[in-house]
């Protein structure tokens, strides 16, 4: 579904990203971990079009798109969900919703979906009406996913989701992750929360200083000595 070889990107002169290459499947689920300025934002941020490629490809579905611009990846199908929800504040849940499915013309199937994610979300239901910045930190995070998937996306990039969240609710957050992946949709997770990503996803990629350093099967990468020292705390 997405493959990338040799990607590089940054910010002006300065490089963050070095030779990337990674690969998800269709129907896959996919971490990325790394720590704090390990490249993994810039990475999600390249492959979406918001920084542009300075060298590599990025392929998806058979389409070169790493010179296309981020309406045009969404239009394709990838989903950007992004770190810190960036959410519409003054505007209500339902706006939200209907700012996601820009672009789209099937207004009654527009409709059907906002339902769906109502249901599959009853909070947002309750305040469709709400100014989204009236709602709690699981809430804002609960409406940019389900913004995100207006698009009726194939591959979803989720940054940092439970970021600031309390562990309750980081664990509905990830219920809903799994739930989601159940239904077909391929994703990438980028998350600080490495045992809980690792458990949930199938594949782990781990990126350090911009440069991919280990991969493999997530629980492969669970039970290995490095990276429980590097990455879990623990001795």
């Amino acid at each position: 579904m997405l493959t990338i070889k040799s990607l590089e990107s940054g910010y002006g002169k300065i490089k963050a990203l070095f030779g990337i290459d990674l690969e998800i499947k269709s129907g896959e689920i996919v971490a990325l971990i790394g720590a704090n300025g390990a490249g993994k934002t810039t990475f999600l941020k390249t492959v979406s079009g918001l920084i542009q490629a300075s060298k590599g490809t990025i392929t998806f579905e058979g389409k070169r798109v790493e010179n296309l611009r981020p309406e045009q990846i969404v239009n394709l199908g990838i989903s950007h969900i992004p770190e810190g929800r960036m959410i519409f504040t003054q505007r209500s849940v339902e706006t939200n919703l209907e700012i996601g499915a820009f672009g789209r013309k099937d207004k009654k199937e527009i409709g059907q979906d906002m339902e769906k994610y109502y249901e599959m979300f009853p909070i947002l239901g309750d305040r469709k009406k709400q100014k989204a910045g009236t709602l709690s930190g699981g809430e804002q995070q609960m409406l940019a996913i389900a913004r995100g998937l207006m698009k009726r996306p194939k591959l979803l990039f989720l940054d940092e989701p439970s970021m600031g969240l309390a562990p309750v609710l980081v664990n509905q957050i990830f219920k809903i992750i799994k739930d989601l992946h159940k239904t077909g949709l391929s994703v990438l997770l980028v998350e600080q929360n490495v045992k809980k990503a690792l458990k949930i996803t199938q594949r782990a990629y781990v990126i350090e200083l911009g440069r991919i350093v280990h991969q493999g099967k997530s629980s492969d990468l669970l039970d290995s000595d490095e990276i429980r020292k590097s990455y879990l705390g623990e001795i």
